[in-house]
């Protein structure tokens, strides 16, 4: 009778000790689950953290030295495997090109010497507008011009400390066909980017300012600010959201097309006013939008994208930068290019090209 007692006292301390161990798995895989969601959480919040300056190798100067290096090698028709990688994807004017020989590879004559750089040290891409020269031909078959300033807006991809990806608008002067004329007056106001450009000088010192740490902008509202500009131009009625400081300034092509009234421009509207009381429907749509370089230590953004002007069946290309101060925008400069009428970059998906939300490239 004992044994038959034992044997059901067996098997009950068996199954408890099978239980005991069906519960200690569970808590053991129910640690490694929080664990993980832990580690993935802190992953997340990484991600969306402010960028460590000290992450990248390749820092402010570094990255603005990739420009220098890049136009150099351009206007000496040189591509050192040390610069580039073995495959760069290379765009102009928003059509894909071979790498080395087409474009202003294959004109480039010299560097100007107006430049302005956004490093972005998180993405390690650096974007930059600039002037180069160009010699080109007075026709298809005549003999070589002058070499001429061309305005230039660019992007670079930096992997591994090599470019990899060349994205550029060159705004060329407007050109007669045919031998000079001694009579021709030279191309002026946006006809002539890269001598406006030039004779810019250098960025506004306030481009060039420092924000201080703790007034620094997280990357998706520098985004989310600039982007209110673009929404402030497509389809203005005169009453949108127009973020942009009392002494605004914009230039175009090197040209002032807003600003505060002055002495000498008693009639000139500044940004603000300028979209209340003009520029009403003027822009059908302005599409990908396309966010390629952010410096936060000094508060810029640089964007491409393409304003649509349906009435007359055109199309701007446009590099574009911003000055952010808060909540606002005090300063624009955009190098602006006639394009045919819903032209693309080259490097967004049709659903991009046709899309007006804003994209951050990363």
């Amino acid at each position: 009778m004992i044994r038959r007692a034992n044997k059901p006292d067996k098997i009950i301390l068996e199954e408890g000790n099978a239980m005991k161990k069906l519960v200690r798995s569970a808590l053991a895989a129910a640690m490694l689950a929080s664990t993980a969601l832990v580690g993935s959480s802190a992953s997340a919040q990484s991600m969306t953290a402010p960028p460590n300056p000290e992450a990248n190798a390749c820092q402010r100067a570094c990255l603005e030295g990739y420009v220098n290096k890049y136009l150099d090698a351009m206007a000496a028709h040189k591509v050192d495997p040390a610069l580039f990688a073995a495959h760069v994807r290379f765009t102009e004017n928003g059509v894909e090109l071979p790498f080395g020989n087409e474009g202003l590879w294959a004109t480039a004559s010299g560097v100007g010497k107006y430049k302005f750089y956004v490093p972005d040290i998180e993405t390690q891409q650096v974007a930059f507008i600039g002037t180069v020269l160009e010699s080109a031909s007075s026709s298809a078959s005549g003999p070589a011009r002058a070499p001429d300033l061309v305005a230039i807006a660019l992007r670079l991809r930096i992997v591994d400390g090599k470019i990899t990806e060349v994205e550029q608008i060159a705004n060329r002067p407007d050109r007669p066909l045919g031998p000079p004329s001694a009579n021709a007056a030279p191309a002026n106001g946006l006809g002539a980017p890269g001598a406006n450009i030039e004779a810019m000088g250098a960025p506004y010192a306030s481009f060039l300012t420092a924000v201080p740490e703790k007034e620094r902008r997280s990357r998706a509202d520098l985004i989310r600010v600039a982007n209110y500009y673009f929404d402030a131009i497509q389809r203005n009625t005169g009453h949108g959201y127009y973020p942009f400081t009392d002494d605004c300034l914009r230039h175009e092509n090197g040209t002032v097309t807003a600003a505060p009234p002055d002495a000498q421009n008693p009639n000139r509207k500044g940004c603000k006013a300028q979209l209340e009381t003009s520029l009403i429907g003027a822009v059908t749509t302005i599409r990908d939008r396309r966010f390629v370089a952010v410096d936060r230590e000094r508060g810029i953004v640089f964007a491409f994208g393409f304003f649509d002007h349906r009435s007359i069946d055109w199309t701007w290309e446009l590099g574009e930068l911003f000055k952010i101060n808060g909540e606002k925008i005090s300063r624009v400069e955009a190098l602006i290019l006639r394009g045919p009428y819903g032209m693309n970059s080259g490097w967004s998906t049709y659903e991009q090209t046709r899309s007006e939300q804003p994209q951050d490239i990363r």
